[in-house]
């Protein structure tokens, strides 16, 4: 599913124009954004919950050259499945 499919279901489904269903998806998207950067977990019961962690740095090669490089640590998103959501696709 990409964005284009969500907003035909979202309209489908609801009294909101597409352009209504576009706004209220770019405003959650925005939302769950925002507090992801300020390290915030985003639960959605029944979903899941997306949060942030931090990567060490790591040794790694490079396939075409064979090079050893350092990768630099960096801050990640996750996301861990809630429970309906992993039964619902068993």
């Amino acid at each position: 599913m990409i964005k284009e499919d969500l907003l035909r279901k979202i309209v489908k489904d609801s009294y909101l124009t597409k352009k209504e269903a576009s706004q209220f998806v770019m405003l959650a998207l925005e939302a769950i954004k925002e507090a992801l950067s300020k390290g915030e977990r985003v639960t959605f019961v029944g979903f899941g919950s997306f949060y942030v962690c931090e990567r060490k740095e790591r040794r790694g090669r490079n396939p075409k050259t064979g090079e050893v490089l350092e990768i630099p640590a960096k801050r990640v998103v996750k996301f861990v499945p809630g429970k309906a959501l992993k039964e619902s696709i068993k």
